[in-house]
C-alpha cells in the first residue's frame, strides 16, 4: 500500500494536522468530559496518559498500515485546537478504511464533524485510492447517525447488544459508502 503523503489536511474552515504536546490539558479535557466521550472507545485518566497517545502518534509514520493515526482539528485562521480526527489504515486498499473524530463541546454543531469527514473521504477515495468507507456508531449516538446519513453512507447492519461497552450491552449500527457512490 503506498502510504498517504503529508499529514495534514486542508479544508475551507480547517486544519488537520498532528497532535502536538501542547495539546495534552486541551486533549484531555474534552476527552475526560462525560458528555462528550459518552460515545468514544478511548477515555483518558489523566493528563499523562494523553501525553504518552501524543508521543505514541508522532512516532508513528501517517498511514502505518493496521493502526490508527490521530491528527488535531483546528481552526484554520486561529490554529485553536477543536478536536481530534481518527484514521484507521487498514491491513490493504482492498479494505474498508475507517474515520472517527471528537470536538470540544463548544465546537461541536458548526459543521466541522461534516467539513473535516468530507475531506477525508475524498482523500481516501480520490487519492489514498481506497474503495470502501465504513462507520460504526452507537445508535444512540443521533449526531453521528446524521452525520453518516448527511455524507451518503448507507446503513448496513444493526447489531443488537453486540458489544460491551463501559459495563453495558450496546448496539452497533455499521455505515458504508463506496468510491463508486461518492459525489465527484
Amino acid at each position: 500500500m503506498d502510504t498517504p503523503a503529508g499529514t495534514t489536511i486542508q479544508t475551507r474552515r480547517l486544519t488537520l494536522d498532528p497532535l502536538r504536546d501542547e495539546d495534552t490539558a486541551t486533549v484531555f479535557a474534552y476527552r475526560s468530559d462525560p458528555t462528550t466521550s459518552r460515545y468514544q472507545g478511548w477515555k483518558p485518566a489523566d493528563e499523562t496518559e494523553v501525553a504518552r497517545f501524543i508521543a505514541d502518534q508522532l512516532a508513528r509514520p501517517f498511514g502505518t498500515p493496521d493502526s490508527w493515526c490521530q491528527l488535531a482539528i483546528r481552526h484554520r485562521a486561529s490554529g485553536e485546537l477543536l478536536g481530534d480526527f481518527g484514521v484507521h489504515f487498514p491491513p490493504t486498499l482492498d479494505d474498508p478504511i475507517e474515520f472517527g473524530l471528537s470536538l470540544l463541546p463548544d465546537a461541536q454543531g458548526k459543521g466541522f464533524a461534516r467539513e473535516s469527514m468530507e475531506a477525508a473521504i475524498d482523500l481516501a477515495f480520490n487519492r489514498w485510492g481506497y474503495r470502501r468507507v465504513v462507520a460504526s456508531v452507537d445508535p444512540r449516538n443521533t449526531a453521528s447517525v446524521a452525520l453518516c446519513h448527511a455524507l451518503g453512507m448507507r446503513q448496513e447492519a444493526h447489531h443488537v447488544e453486540s458489544y460491551r461497552f463501559r459495563g453495558e450491552w450496546v448496539d452497533d449500527v455499521v455505515f458504508a459508502l463506496l468510491a463508486s457512490e461518492w459525489r465527484k
